[in-house]
């Protein structure tokens, strides 16, 4: 795997309210994950390829084989986190591990992958009344941040607030903040195993959130922030070496027994 290869990406959506709320589909007629999807199109033109799968996919569209093959994973998830299979989630987070990139939005954040990573409850505040909702960079400097506005506003929105009981980020890119006076940890990144992952809140089903340009660039900054290059993807081992010997490990995994 090279940078100059094509960044394979997967929309994977719960694709859930788009099926039975008018309001959800008239917003996104062809499903949340199908704007998703266009908006890191367009973006990122033929540095990427992009596909979609849904819960409702056999295996929720997430084989073994759909994962090997997969850079990065973007995931949103609302109303459903409890039918994703806990065979599947486990899966996710081997890869994800072993060096597959995640970004996670909205609601995401109470999905069973999330959670696992995160090892935390992942719950926040939050008010659905569409509020406006201003998102400030506070690390410029960070790939993620390139070209966005700063700040930008989101007109209608789900308000999300503090406390965030997330663990202390690796590094915060974006804050949000509300017209009820609230704040929240919008952008963040962490590194579990080899993999990197980038969280953003912003995207609630009520709102047309990921037609909003800033927003789809920032996700697009996200998913080729989050791929990571190595010869091939492996789940990090523990290693015993002999003295003197600096290359040939021997590896196990577990405590060596008694």
């Amino acid at each position: 795997m090279t940078s100059t290869e094509p960044l394979r990406v997967l929309v994977w959506g719960e694709n859930r309210h788009e099926q039975v709320e008018p309001k959800v589909a008239k917003i996104y007629p062809h499903g949340m994950h199908a704007t998703i999807r266009a908006g890191i199109e367009e973006n990122l033109g033929e540095r990427a390829s992009v596909n979609t799968v849904t819960l409702d996919d056999p295996e929720h569209g997430l084989t073994e084989d759909v994962l090997q093959n997969t850079d990065v994973l973007v995931w949103w998830g609302h109303a459903a986190h409890a039918e994703v299979e806990d065979h599947v989630v486990e899966r996710v987070h081997r890869h994800v591990l072993a060096g597959m990139g995640l970004v996670v939005l909205h609601s995401g954040h109470w999905s069973k992958i999330f959670g696992k990573l995160m090892g935390t409850s992942c719950t926040l505040r939050w008010r659905s009344e569409a509020d406006r909702e201003i998102v400030w960079t506070v690390d410029p400097t960070h790939p993620i941040a390139q070209g966005v506005p700063h700040p930008f506003i989101i007109p209608e929105q789900e308000m999300y607030g503090e406390f965030f009981d997330i663990p202390a980020p690796d590094e915060l890119i974006f804050l949000s903040t509300f017209s009820g006076g609230e704040g929240v940890r919008s952008g963040c990144t962490f590194k579990r195993g080899f993999g990197k992952i980038f969280f953003f809140s912003p995207g609630d089903q009520d709102y047309p959130v990921y037609h909003h340009p800033d927003v789809r660039r920032v996700i697009a900054n996200g998913v080729e922030w989050a791929r990571t290059l190595r010869p091939e993807r492996t789940d990090p081992v523990l290693l015993r070496y002999e003295t003197g010997d600096f290359r040939t490990g021997h590896g196990y995994q577990g405590a060596i027994p008694g």
